[in-house]
């Protein structure tokens, strides 16, 4: 079932007779559940066309590294091989999406886009439609309830928009059902890129980041299925009760693949629910409520990358106390070779820019550090943003900058003033140790 709420109309225009229907993919890299194709198929089948999908492969997206590549084109390849079994074309193409998908369009009846939020992805989308003849039809898929008709503005906290989601969330959390193509696709002679073997393929990349990391997982639908699958056998019944623990592995790892679309956020929604699980209500908050405002954020605050998206009094209360001594100082460099002298940080840093994965509790402690050793609030925001998105595995995305932020009180709360940090939250080694067998984390990493 497709919400019509998914589906919004970028442009109006008649339905010409084309080659095909058009569906640029870029959000959501997968063909189970991903109302987008979904759709797209509905309407190739009203018109009798075949469906040719195509993916825009920009090598030089900003702080993208070697090992983001590679997880995308290897579930790129899960892609290519489903929808050719099933009749559909798909092609990966090397270019900017602003001068690929117009000359498709010249061929083809409609075209339908997937949803993304941040800045780049939506001047795409713009542009593209601005130099386009032919309808377009956008069709929201990476969210369980998409961002506008959960609210029209940007919520203040997790308080705010839960209420909001609940009231309206059952008539989401539907299966979607997969449609074949009627007319099988021919072969238009595109001469995408070659992406059997994903080395090879990235041999033809320009990336600017080339760093080679001991990534944990392989990119693709039938992976995060497998991820996924471990997770609710088992971790999920101590989900609640474990998650924030670094020394042991709960967490679901289930962030890299959101991140690529690899994997529906409603598939997974909908398995979890399914067990009736002790950890499935504490997982289904992270899924549903936090990772959802992460997206309200971004999509309503133009600010998201930077320091101005903080909350009034987070700002003013950190820039009171942006001369307050530092009783340790590190550069950028030093911060990110993990010299300090903490040796919890330096773990987590290790972890990150060996694993490209940094345990999520952890994150929060190392953001909350940098605050407290480098010169500036702002310095700190802009260090923090770009060694989390030079290094993780789903940096660059809403809940990178939503969990960057919130190391610096975005969707927080005032707390008792202290110095450095004012009224934001702190944090420190003494909590660690304190909570968790924090040594054992370290020494898995140091």
């Amino acid at each position: 079932m497709i919400h019509s709420d998914r589906i919004k109309v970028l442009k109006e225009g008649d339905h010409t007779r084309g080659q095909y229907v058009l569906y640029w993919m870029q959000a959501s890299q997968r063909v189970e559940f991903n109302h987008a194709l979904e759709y797209a198929i509905l309407r190739a089948n009203s018109l009798d066309l075949p469906l040719l999908t195509a993916f825009c492969l920009v090598d030089e997206f900003p702080e993208a590294n070697t090992s983001h590549y590679k997880f995308m084109l290897e579930g790129l390849q899960d892609v290519k091989k489903s929808l050719e079994q099933e009749g559909i074309g798909f092609e990966v193409l090397l270019g900017q999406p602003t001068q690929i998908i117009p000359e498709l369009a010249e061929d083809a009846s409609l075209i339908v886009f997937d949803r993304d939020y941040l800045r780049m992805q939506r001047k795409w989308r713009e542009s593209v439609i601005s130099l386009v003849a032919c309808p377009v039809f956008q069709i929201e898929s990476n969210v369980i309830v998409p961002i506008e008709t959960v609210s029209k503005k940007e919520e203040y906290s997790a308080g705010t928009i839960r209420p909001k989601m609940q009231r309206i969330l059952p008539d989401y959390m539907v299966t979607l059902r997969h449609r074949k193509i009627n007319n099988p696709c021919p072969d238009f002679g595109l001469n995408g890129l070659d992406i059997t073997g994903a080395s090879d393929a990235m041999k033809r990349l320009r990336i600017k980041n080339s760093i080679e990391q001991q990534i944990r997982f392989q990119g693709g639908t039938r992976n995060a299925k497998r991820e996924l699958r471990n997770f609710i056998r088992n971790k999920l019944d101590q989900f609640g009760n474990l998650r924030n623990d670094p020394s042991h592995d709960y967490l679901s790892n289930m962030s890299p693949y959101l991140h690529f679309g690899n994997i529906s956020p409603l598939f997974i929604a909908l398995q979890i629910e399914a067990t009736r699980s002790l950890g499935s209500e504490a997982f289904l908050e992270e899924l549903i409520i936090r990772r959802e405002l992460s997206l309200n954020f971004v999509y309503f605050n133009e600010n998201y990358d930077n320091f101005e998206c903080l909350p009034n009094w987070a700002k003013e209360t950190l820039e009171l106390h942006a001369f307050d001594p530092r009783e340790y100082s590190y550069s950028f460099n030093d911060l990110e070779q993990a010299k300090t002298h903490d040796p919890y940080w330096n773990a987590a840093q290790t972890e990150m820019v060996q694993y490209g994965k940094m345990h999520g509790y952890m994150r929060m402690y190392w953001g909350k550090k940098i605050l407290e050793w480098t010169e500036s609030p702002i310095e700190a925001f802009e260090i923090a943003l770009r060694l989390n998105n030079k290094y993780e595995l789903d940096g660059r995305d809403a809940n990178g900058f939503t969990g960057v932020a919130w190391c610096f009180g975005k969707h927080d709360r005032a707390w008792n003033e202290r110095l450095i940090f004012g009224k934001v939250r702190y944090m420190n080694d003494k909590g660690l140790r304190r909570k968790f067998n924090i040594q054992s984390y370290v020494d898995s990493l140091l």
